[in-house]
This record gives structure tokens, C-alpha cells and sequence, in this order.
């Protein structure tokens, strides 16, 4: 059955071979970008590599909360239902430490845009046919700090990067847990992945893109993950394996979630 998913950060690296991946078998492909000639470059590039016309970019900065609302609020008015959301963009190194909120980008952008985005297309995931959440965690997992989180306390940015990752990964089982009739998995995709983003903070590469792009492909599509819902999966391993343990600590993850409703309702 053809699906239609929506990939985030899906003008380059992984995000972009997922969707052509996806694409060559004939779903029906959303990508999102910050820049509009990036967009509409991707978009080119996979309409041709996999000969599939059914492909749309959708716009929104995710530093900015208030243009990911905007760009929802648009998916909600333009389409019917959407199947699998993989909320892959993610940002390590960047240009600027902070938003124009005064909060760390890379809590922003890893944590809190996938989160405000999930709920607010809820509508359209609730429609779709065996709706599927993929949430890109990291083996890079730190425990949380309220006040980098809120934009109170300066981190590193490998610390607010892990952290970042360790927020999302909480958020991905408390989701599963409310979402029941859909599948919802944390990935950590490999690390050191031959990507912009890696190359950019290390200078270096592990493994080949393609195999973070197989295992969103896998995850989003194959029918032996359909029963791991609220579970992670480690590429580095090739395996489901266990998260850092404050994922599974459930007074941790209620305090993460207030703090997370303050900010996003906040804006």
C-alpha cells in the first residue's frame, strides 16, 4: 500500500536519500527545508532519481516555533491525512547559539520543533492508514537540564546537542504511550554518519549516509517494526536496545513535559 510521508530536514543528507528510497517505491513524499532554492532543488532531484511526481516541499525555519505552526497550519488546510511522519532535522553546529527567544537552537530545532510539530499535524496522523512517528534520537544521550533547556544556563554544544537528544527520545516513549493506535520509535540513525552535519562538527565519518537513510526507510515502512512502538532502535548495534535510562523514568519525563507545554504554549 502507498503511503504518504512527510520527512523533515529532508533537503540533503540522510533525510534526502530516505526520500528518495521512499519515493523509487512510489509513496507519496512531503520534504521540508529552511531555504526555498534548496527545497525546490530537492525536490527536482527526487521527482528524477526516482521518477515519481507525487513529491512537495513545505517551508518552515525550524528555529522559529511560530514558522513551524505556520507551515503546519498549512499542511492541515492542504492535505488529508499524512501516514508516517519522520522527524529527522536535527542541527549540531551552528552560526548562531540561540533563536530570537533567547533558547538554544539545538534544543529547539532536535527537541522542541518535533515536538510542536507532531502535535499540531496530529489531525492529519490521526487519519492516516497505520500512522507511524520516527523520531531521530542519537547515541549521543545527556541528562536534561531545565534551565539550558529554557535558555537560562549556557551548555556546550555537545552537551546541549546530547541533551537535546535525550529530551526527544523521553518525549518519544511518553507519546507511545498516549498514542496508542499509532507506532512511534526513537532511532538513533549510526553515528558519525557521512553527512553535512558530521563533517561540519568532526570533520569525519564512520559509516556511509545510506545506512542511516536504509534504516529510516526500514523503520517507516517495514512490517517487522509495526509491533515496537514506543521502543529505540540503535543502528550502531542494528538492533532495538535500551535508551539512557532517564528515557524511562517517569517523573523525569512529567517534569520534561510541563517545561516543554510552558515554552511551546509560551510562543
Amino acid at each position: 500500500m502507498k503511503k504518504t510521508i512527510f520527512i523533515t530536514g529532508s533537503t540533503d543528507g540522510i533525510g534526502k536519500l530516505a526520500a528518495i528510497k521512499l519515493a523509487k517505491e512510489g509513496h507519496e513524499i512531503f520534504l521540508h527545508g529552511r531555504n526555498q532554492d534548496k527545497l525546490k532543488l530537492a525536490i527536482s532531484e527526487v521527482k528524477a532519481q526516482s521518477q515519481n511526481e507525487n513529491i512537495k516541499g513545505y517551508l518552515a525555519d525550524f528555529t522559529d516555533l511560530d514558522s513551524i505552526k505556520e507551515m503546519a497550519r498549512q499542511m492541515n488546510n492542504e492535505q488529508s491525512h499524512i501516514d508516517i511522519l519522520i522527524n529527522n532535522a536535527g542541527v549540531f553546529k551552528s552560526n548562531r547559539s540561540q533563536n530570537k527567544d533567547g533558547l538554544d537552537v539545538r534544543f529547539v530545532v532536535n527537541y522542541l520543533a518535533p515536538c510542536l510539530l507532531t502535535d499540531e499535524l496530529m489531525p492529519l496522523l490521526k487519519k492516516g492508514n497505520e500512522a507511524r512517528i520516527i523520531n531521530l534520537s542519537s547515541a549521543a544521550q545527556s541528562p536534561v537540564s531545565h534551565l539550558a533547556l529554557t535558555g537560562k544556563q549556557q551548555i556546550s554544544v555537545n552537551e546541549s546537542y546530547a541533551q537535546s537528544k535525550l529530551a526527544l527520545s523521553m518525549w518519544s516513549f511518553w507519546l507511545s504511550e498516549k498514542q496508542k493506535d499509532m507506532v512511534i520509535i526513537a532511532v538513533n540513525p549510526g553515528s558519525l554518519l557521512n553527512t553535512k552535519m558530521a563533517k561540519e562538527a568532526y570533520g569525519t565519518h564512520w559509516s556511509s549516509a545510506d545506512k542511516g537513510a536504509n534504516i529510516l526507510y526500514e523503520l517507516a515502512i517495514s512490517e517487522k517494526h509495526k509491533e515496537m512502538t514506543g521502543q529505540y532502535f540503535d543502528n550502531d548495534a542494528g538492533s532495538y536496545s535500551q535508551a539512557h535510562p532517564d528515557a524511562y523514568n517517569e517523573t523525569l519525563i512529567q517534569n520534561l513535559n510541563e517545561i516543554t507545554n510552558n515554552i511551546i504554549k509560551g510562543n
